[in-house]
């Protein structure tokens, strides 16, 4: 028995961790707990020394020094902030009006206002709430169905997570070891490709039936005209300025994302000033709620550095190496096994869990397979952005449920009663967006190019144009040959060649 857990320990401790999730525990402590428990037992049979242990509390600081990721709370709190003062709320108005008079209008207006909300909140329940309180009872009043109502209003709240500044992103960007500012550029086109397929759906949806998306009636038409026009100038203008100094300073190189999250942040609180929607009742319950975020955020994380210490310690990250890169197929067979894993666990772990558990085993095999790991964190991104949508577990679906009316109730501007909108409608309505979803791994898989044209890979470098000049010496001062006595053995130019080759 012993012999088989010394020579399984990597599998044994990858297994219980399953069970451990399965059981129930929350996920930092049972990460932890899991690490402590193989450590102590990989000390006790002479596999570990108690010295590895001894490293843990360098590593907590080590993530309490990360400036990366204080752009969480710079970006939650401005979310919240943005949310909680009415920003959605007129923007959702605003762009109902603009597209009511076609068929799926309303429905086209979630999109649009979901995909500025993602580009300025990077909170997918800021998201999905806010919408789902404002559009959802204007979507039941007139018509919509229910199906289709739900799984917009879900759906677009989920482009929180792949439109930058898309908290996931900053945290994959820190497992891999890559830039933020290069994870947001490649993100950004799939985000809006996305977004594109979604109002493709509801295209089609309007053409095949159109009486699930109907049109708003003449009378819910208020705005028109000028009064529109001037409307839409006040309502897109703060949230389009706002997500140029944040995003645009990224691109651009002028800040760094915790920078642009710090501006974003005090540039919520100044468009909540402006709109004089500011209290101090207003910041308490966004500073609350940051710090709830951020805390959750930074457990998981101390959690998954203690798993990960140990689990590397039992050439953990070796047995997963040689399991993935066995695969058939090669790059092709380890990108559809890795997919369909995230796409799997997706059902019972949200996307800071896969990106804290996940990302730290594949990232390395995708290293030494030649993937590039900015691709390859988009692609896992957009994958992982199902977590939200999967029923029954998908978090979008349970902000969506609080929100939505549970029994039947009379409209107050027409007077009709609106029937109520059960969970299974819900779940439902999340499926087709799931497919899209999918569809949009598959083109991130077949035309890489969606990520790489939205980011700078710098210029091109051919080794063979690299040339290395010795400075040449008087007599006196040449130095013996390589390889004499005293002497290093091998020209230090060759080494220089060599790791400019990978070698």
């Amino acid at each position: 028995m012993v012999e088989f857990v010394s020579a399984n320990m990597a599998p044994l401790m990858f297994g219980a961790l399953v069970i451990f999730l399965l059981m129930g525990f929350p996920v930092a402590f049972a990460l932890a707990a899991n690490g402590l428990v193989f450590g102590l037992i990989g000390i006790e049979l002479g596999l570990l020394t108690p010295a590895l242990l001894q490293a843990l509390p360098e590593r907590v600081f080590g993530i309490m020094r990360n400036d990366t990721l204080l752009a969480i709370p710079f970006f939650t709190f401005m979310g919240l902030i943005l949310e909680r003062s009415g920003m959605a709320e007129d923007l959702l108005d605003t762009i109902g009006q603009l597209f009511g008079p076609i068929r799926g209008g309303l429905a086209y207006a979630v999109i649009f206002v979901g995909a500025l909300l993602a580009a300025t909140t990077g909170v997918v329940a800021a998201s999905v709430i806010s919408m789902g309180l404002i559009s959802l009872p204007i979507m039941l009043r007139y018509g919509y169905d229910r199906r289709v109502a739900s799984g917009v209003i879900a759906a677009s709240g989920t482009l929180a997570q792949i439109i930058p500044p898309s908290l996931v992103l900053i945290v994959l960007a820190d497992q891999l070891g890559r830039s933020v500012g290069d994870m947001y550029a490649g993100a950004l086109i799939p985000g809006l490709v996305l977004t594109a397929l979604y109002a493709g759906y509801i295209l089609l949806t309007s053409i095949i039936k159109p009486e699930m998306v109907p049109a708003l009636p003449p009378e819910a038409r208020t705005l028109r005209g000028g009064k529109l026009l001037l409307r839409v100038i006040t309502s897109l203008v703060p949230p389009l300025v706002l997500i140029f100094l944040v995003l645009g300073t990224i691109f651009i190189g002028i800040a760094t994302p915790t920078e642009g999250g710090a501006m974003g942040a005090a540039g919520a609180i100044l468009l909540a000033l402006a709109k004089r929607q500011l209290s101090w009742s207003l910041m308490r319950q966004a500073m609350d709620s940051t710090a709830k975020l951020s805390s959750f955020v930074v457990f998981i994380l101390i959690g998954s550095t203690v798993f990960g210490l140990v689990f590397r310690a039992v050439n953990g990250d070796l047995w997963v190496e040689h399991l993935l890169i066995g695969l058939p197929g090669g790059e092709l067979g380890f990108l559809i096994v890795c997919n369909i894993l995230v796409f799997v666990l997706a059902f019972f772990l949200d996307f800071f869990e896969l990106a804290f558990i996940i990302v730290p085993l594949l990232g390395p095999v995708a290293d030494k397979l030649g993937i590039d790991l900015i691709w390859f964190g988009v692609l896992l991104g957009v994958n992982m952005q199902t977590s939200f949508m999967h029923p029954p577990f998908g978090f979008a679906l349970f902000f969506l449920r609080s929100v939505a009316p549970k029994t039947d109730y009379l409209d107050k501007i027409t007077g009709k009663k609106i029937a109520k909108i059960t969970t299974g409608q819900i779940y439902w309505g999340a499926v087709p967006f799931v497919v899209i979803q999918i569809i949009m791994v598959g083109l991130v898989i077949g035309f890489p190019q969606l990520v790489d044209a939205g980011r700078d890979k710098g210029p091109a470098i051919n080794l063979n144009d690299v040339k290395i000049e010795i400075p040449a010496f008087d007599n006196q001062d040449v130095a013996p040959p390589f390889g004499a006595p005293g002497q290093p053995e091998q020209n230090p130019a060759d080494d220089i060649m060599k790791q400019l080759q990978g070698k």
